[in-house]
């Protein structure tokens, strides 16, 4: 299974839209356009097709916890 499989099927399962992806990443201080998530969905024989490599897989699941709990409260000291 690649990043472009989990991301999809992720995408499917929370029935998230490549605006909520655009906010999601942006939360992590991630920039990334409408178009370039639609090249992570395309066939990967199309010649637009963009890998999605493991830094964007990380950086989404990082803002997927900020945009699904919030942000991470400060530390006691």
């Amino acid at each position: 299974m690649t990043n472009n499989d989990i991301l999809k099927k992720l995408r499917v399962a929370l029935q998230l839209k490549d605006t909520d992806i655009v906010e999601i990443m942006a939360l992590v201080d991630f920039k990334v356009t409408k178009s370039e998530i639609n090249a992570l969905y395309r066939n990967e024989e199309h010649p637009k097709f963009m890998e999605c490599k493991d830094q964007f897989l990380r950086n989404f699941l990082n803002g997927l916890i900020i945009y699904k709990r919030g942000p991470m409260p400060p530390k006691k000291k």
